[in-house]
């Protein structure tokens, strides 16, 4: 009995340590991008970005957790803006910070996720005008840690992140179109 435990043991740690190496050679950062073309100025769609409290008419994340808690600082809008959330396991707790933004073209902004894990990324907003429409691209990057990396080989972050991204910018379409 303790040698078929030991040789449990020894299988369970061999491909621990296999999955870790194999994670070990994805990518140092991740990005996910979504686009989306609106019939609409890039003027119109600008402050629905800029201004965080904005954010409740289109952000797929309010509908995930409408109750969740909200705190406002810093800037109105633009750069120095921030926005604090507590939530339900599907949004979790944050914070994110306008870092730069350039009207009507382009909104940086720095996240911080704190639960249900923490992380550090970069969100980013480009705004360019073709036409009577403006094609929105809504970004998000940032390091991918070893245990990023490992989720990554169970997870499919580009689809589960860019889901969240295609339903918030259709919401932001069909705000700024009617």
């Amino acid at each position: 009995m303790v040698k078929v435990v030991s040789v449990v043991a020894i299988v369970v740690a061999v491909l621990a340590g296999a999955l870790l190496m194999f994670a070990a050679t994805k990518p140092d950062t991740f990005r996910v991008e979504r686009s989306l073309s609106m019939k609409a100025p890039p003027e119109k769609i600008f402050p629905l970005i800029n201004e965080l409290r904005s954010w409740r008419l289109w952000s797929p994340y309010e509908k995930k957790d409408p109750g969740m808690q909200r705190t406002y600082s810093g800037s109105s809008m633009g750069k120095g803006a921030v926005y604090e959330w507590d939530g339900n396991k599907d949004v979790g707790r944050g914070r994110m910070e306008i870092t730069d933004a350039s009207a009507p073209s382009k909104v940086i902004i720095k996240l911080d996720f704190i639960a249900p894990f923490e992380g550090h990324n970069i969100a980013e907003f480009a705004l360019e005008p073709q036409g009577d429409v403006t094609n929105v691209t809504w970004a998000m990057h940032g390091p991918s840690p070893l245990l990023a990396k490992v989720m990554h080989i169970f997870m499919n972050i580009d689809k589960m992140i860019g889901d969240d991204f295609e339903a918030g910018l259709l919401n932001l379409k069909a705000a700024v179109e009617k």
